[in-house]
């Protein structure tokens, strides 16, 4: 298996630091923000790339998946910063240099300022503006992009209007309800003054702001695929060998006997709705954090006595198998594993759920599940969105008033499950 990939993942706006052009720059920094707090300077990982992708490839590991910026690279309508497309050349060297595959996102949640005041991912011509960047960034990149992961969970629009949809129902927000760092909640008058005022940053009504962590309809996560299909065609005509695909977010729904028919349409709806879209890509990225118990009226809550994460999912670590197993059934092509991971505190947890994810991993691979790789959520202690900095998945811990970095032991069993299974 010396072609298996194993190693971390990350997202640039969630390490990067100081991404000033991008949407969520804007909505962090208003006065009435629903964020716990603002990225700032996050890891640094924009100057400290070569010294985080060293630590990594010393533990062992062979692969890297980290996010090009659109803001960066476009951060006005029609203009592209070629002293930024040189900055990701850097990183792409670095990695080759480290003896470490690249898989590249162009899109992981943050986009240009300048598209959300033009109806950002509400906006039926999102698809021109994303494969144009695209297009560029392989002309500009070129061989040195083996994988390129268009859009991060392309599926979590729906997932977050299936959330607003049973918060009304139920008067209360789940905590694990979707795989993505939320508010823990302000109060109503609050949030309206954000509205307002992400409205006039934007130069758009506050109804029009459709950033890419926003609840949608059928309708627009169209606009979500189109964009997806017209990148990878942009992409294949200037790179026909580089590997296209997406990413999906995706839980292992377990459905007790009442429960089938509600754990049939739970799938649908996160996974079987996008099948005709993705099926002639070249791979799937697979994300999955956890489990959920369905019975005959949805997903449950985690029972009280499960263990949970940070994050408020349960602790169920071979739900990665288990879900690139559902997956090959209708997916004809490779799938990687580009996000798994666990929010917490203690280390030594963490090592376990690695120990126990990569083994489902293995398992699914060895009954010929065509899995091609292990991607560890995440490589850095990093910005999880509207939760802010306070949870704590990665493989290295980072001091952010010095930006010192303390590798943990869970680095160290990642490395050494990547040489045991890839023989390196």
């Amino acid at each position: 298996m010396a072609d298996f990939l194993i190693g971390a993942a990350t997202a640039a706006h969630q390490v990067e630091g100081n991404n000033r052009h991008s949407d969520y720059w804007i909505m962090e920094n208003i006065r009435h923000s629903d964020f716990a707090e603002p990225s700032g300077l996050a890891c640094d990982h924009y100057n400290r790339y070569d010294e985080d992708i060293r630590l990594l490839a010393e533990s062992g590991c062979n692969a890297y998946r980290f996010g090009i910026e659109w803001a960066r690279i476009e951060p006005e309508e029609g203009r592209f910063d070629r002293d930024e497309i040189t900055h990701y050349r850097r990183v792409l060297d670095c990695c080759h240099k480290n003896g470490v595959t690249p898989v590249v996102t162009l899109m992981h949640f943050s986009s240009p300022a300048w598209l959300i005041s033009k109806g950002g991912w509400g906006n039926r011509d999102v698809a021109g503006y994303f494969s144009r960047y695209a297009r560029f960034v392989a002309e500009q990149l070129g061989d040195s992009l083996p994988r390129i992961c268009t859009i991060n969970e392309a599926n979590m629009g729906i997932q977050l209007h299936k959330v607003i949809q049973d918060m009304m129902k139920a008067g209360r927000r789940s905590e694990g309800g979707v795989q993505v760092g939320q508010s823990s909640g302000l109060d109503v008058k609050s949030i309206l003054i954000g509205m307002l005022e992400q409205g006039r940053a934007f130069h758009t009504s506050p109804l029009k702001i459709n950033s890419f962590l926003r609840p949608r309809s059928e309708k627009t996560e169209r606009f979500v695929m189109e964009a997806h299909i017209a990148a990878k065609k942009q992409i294949k005509e200037v790179l026909p060998e580089t590997k296209v695909g997406l990413t999906l977010s995706l839980f292992d729904y377990q459905p007790t006997k009442a429960g089938k028919d509600a754990a049939v349409k739970l799938w649908k709806e996160d996974f079987g709705w996008y099948l005709p879209f993705i099926r002639d890509d070249d791979f799937l990225g697979v994300q999955n954090y956890s489990r959920k118990i369905v019975d005959e009226n949805g997903a449950r809550e985690p029972a009280a006595t499960a263990p949970l994460t940070q994050m408020g999912y349960e602790d169920y670590p071979r739900s990665i198998g288990n879900v690139l197993k559902r997956v090959a059934r209708h997916f004809p092509g490779e799938l990687i594993v580009t996000e798994n991971g666990i929010a917490t505190s203690d280390d030594e947890r963490r090592c376990a759920f690695i120990r126990e994810a990569v083994a489902s991993v293995m398992e699914a691979k060895e009954h010929g599940i065509p899995v091609t790789g292990y991607l560890h959520w995440s490589l850095l202690d990093n910005f999880e969105w509207q939760a802010g900095f306070g949870k704590t998945f990665g493989l290295i811990a980072v001091d952010r008033t010095t930006q010192t970095r303390y590798p943990k032991n869970s680095l160290k069993v990642l490395g050494g499950l990547a040489e045991e299974f890839t023989g390196a």
